[in-house]
């Protein structure tokens, strides 16, 4: 496995002859789109995460809301919890499109990355760590993120139709 990422890591169509003179200095160029462009794609992966923890806090929110409300007066019909439940579920769905929005956005950032580190001297992250990590394929040694990501606002959204049904039956 560690020769096959050393193979992949380093590009054979670059070499110490590409950074003469003018070479040099469209090297340095291509390096500094590539560091900035690195950056932004890390940016994106932030930008996710706080709003996950916006999706987080807004879910745990509500349903804090909603068992103070119902606890202060249970003998109100339940049917009144078709309201926030609609409203979670809208909320649910936001955020499952905007993660998968996320992760399509961050596939095409990564892509971009590796077509720059064609002309760079080494290609750690689309061929030598996308490599050791099973290409994202082998879940026993690499599971993305986003993939686990999707999955929380539907189970969210799931217990939210389980707990309505179980309040309307109860």
């Amino acid at each position: 496995m560690t020769d096959d990422i050393s193979s992949r890591l380093w590009n054979a169509d670059v070499s110490a002859a590409t950074y003469t003179a003018a070479g040099e200095k469209y090297q340095n160029a291509i390096l500094e789109q590539y560091k900035l462009y690195v950056e932004m794609a890390d940016r994106v992966s932030a930008r996710r995460t706080i709003a996950n923890t916006f999706f987080l806090t807004l879910n745990t929110s509500i349903f804090t809301v909603i068992g103070v409300v119902w606890s202060a007066n249970p003998v109100a019909t339940p049917w009144w919890l078709v309201i926030p439940l609609a409203a979670l579920l809208g909320e649910c769905s936001a955020w499952f499109y905007l993660v998968r929005s996320y992760r399509q956005l961050n596939t095409a950032k990564y892509q971009v990355v590796g077509a720059l580190e064609e002309r760079l001297p080494a290609s750690p992250y689309s061929n030598a760590e996308w490599t050791a990590l099973g290409e994202g394929r082998d879940r026993s040694k690499y599971w993305p993120l986003t993939h686990l990501e999707q999955w929380v606002p539907l189970l969210f959204g799931s217990m939210y139709v389980a707990g309505f049904v179980v309040a309307i039956v109860a």
